[in-house]
């Protein structure tokens, strides 16, 4: 898994922006990269935060 990044390294994705490549573990084992995996297909992405 991807060391995470600092406030400063991320930045909002403007309407044209490439989605940045990243790495996600599934739950059933694996992993997927997004959006090198998913290419020519449309795909809904949501991250939960959960509770505090």
């Amino acid at each position: 898994m991807p060391a995470s990044t600092s406030e400063e390294d991320v930045s909002m994705l403007l309407p044209g922006d490439p989605f940045p490549e990243i790495s996600l573990a599934l739950v059933g084992g694996g992993e997927i990269s997004i959006p090198s995996d998913v290419a020519g297909s449309w795909v809904y992405l949501l991250f939960y935060r959960g509770g505090w």
